[in-house]
C-alpha cells in the first residue's frame, strides 16, 4: 500500500449504502491509532449524514482485522498511554452501536482480539467459510477485557468465557452456531450475501430502522419491566411516523406501501 492511500477506504452508492474498508492489508488491518482515528472520522460523518441507510465494514487483504497494533503498543509502555488507547478504541466501538443505521461486518480471513471485538460490535455479520475468530490476547498474557464486552453480549457466557481464557480459534460455522455471525457463505459469495442483507435493510423506512436500533440496544441493558416500558414508548412514537401510518394503511388496502 502506498503512503497516500487512505487507511479506511469509503464508497457510497445511490441507495445510501456506505462501505468502509480497512486498508492496512500488510499489517493484517491491525488497529493502529491512526486507523482507529480514520475509522472514527468516517463513523462520525455517517452519523451526521441523514441520507445514509446502512454501513458495510469490510477489509482489504487476507485478514479482516488482527486486533490492536502490538508493535505500536509495545513502543509506548505507560499506563496513561494504554488507557488513552483503549478509551479511543472503546469510543469507536460505541459509535457503531450509536449510529442510526445498521452496520454489517463482512468478514474474510482472521478476526482476532480487537478484530473479533469489531465483528461482535457490529449489528450484523456475514463471514466467508474460511474466516476464523479468536480473542487470543490471553496467549500473550493480556486478557481480552475490552473484546469481552461485545463478545459476552453476542455469545452465551460460558462459550464467551471459554474463548477468552483459552484464546483458541473457532471457525466460521462455529461462530454461526454461537451467534457471533449471522450468515456463512463461500468466499466467492461473500459480497453477494452481504448485498442481500443491504437490499433488505434499504427497502425499509430509515426512521423505523433507526428507532428500532436505538431501542434494541437500550432495552437490553434494562430490567424486564423497564424494557417493556421503553419498547412501548418507542412503538407509540414509531406509529406516529408517516412511514408506519402508510405501511399499516397499505396492509389494510392490500397494496405495497408507497414509501418515499
Amino acid at each position: 500500500m502506498s503512503n497516500d492511500e487512505p487507511l479506511v477506504k469509503r464508497s457510497r452508492d445511490a441507495r445510501g449504502a456506505v462501505t468502509l474498508t480497512l486498508n492496512r492489508p500488510q499489517a493484517y488491518n491491525a488497529l493502529s491509532e491512526a486507523l482507529l482515528g480514520a475509522l472514527q472520522r468516517e463513523l462520525d460523518a455517517i452519523a451526521a449524514d441523514a441520507s445514509a441507510r446502512v454501513v458495510v465494514l469490510a477489509a482489504e487483504g487476507k485478514a479482516f482485522c488482527a486486533g490492536h497494533d502490538l508493535r505500536e503498543m509495545r513502543a509506548q509502555p505507560s499506563q496513561k498511554y494504554y488507557e488513552r488507547l483503549f478509551a479511543q478504541c472503546s469510543r469507536m466501538m460505541l459509535s457503531i452501536t450509536q449510529l442510526p443505521v445498521p452496520v454489517i461486518a463482512r468478514v474474510q480471513g482472521i478476526a482476532t482480539a480487537a478484530g473479533c471485538q469489531l465483528v461482535a460490535q457490529c449489528d450484523l455479520a456475514v463471514a466467508a467459510s474460511g474466516a476464523r475468530f479468536a480473542v487470543s490476547g490471553v496467549n500473550l498474557g493480556l486478557f481480552c477485557s475490552t473484546p469481552a464486552v461485545p463478545l459476552s453480549r453476542n455469545v452465551a457466557r460460558k462459550r464467551a468465557f471459554e474463548m477468552l481464557v483459552t484464546g483458541d480459534f473457532i471457525d466460521a460455522q462455529e461462530a454461526l452456531a454461537r451467534g457471533l455471525v449471522n450468515r456463512v457463505v463461500e468466499a466467492a459469495a461473500l459480497e453477494a450475501e452481504t448485498e442481500r442483507l443491504v437490499a433488505s435493510i434499504v427497502a425499509k423506512p430509515r426512521v423505523a430502522v433507526a428507532m428500532g436500533k436505538e431501542l434494541f440496544y437500550r432495552q437490553a441493558e434494562l430490567g424486564l419491566a423497564s424494557a417493556y416500558q421503553a419498547a412501548g414508548e418507542t412503538m407509540a412514537c414509531n406509529m406516529m411516523e408517516e412511514a408506519a401510518l402508510e405501511g399499516v394503511q397499505a396492509f389494510i388496502e392490500k397494496r405495497p406501501p408507497r414509501w418515499a
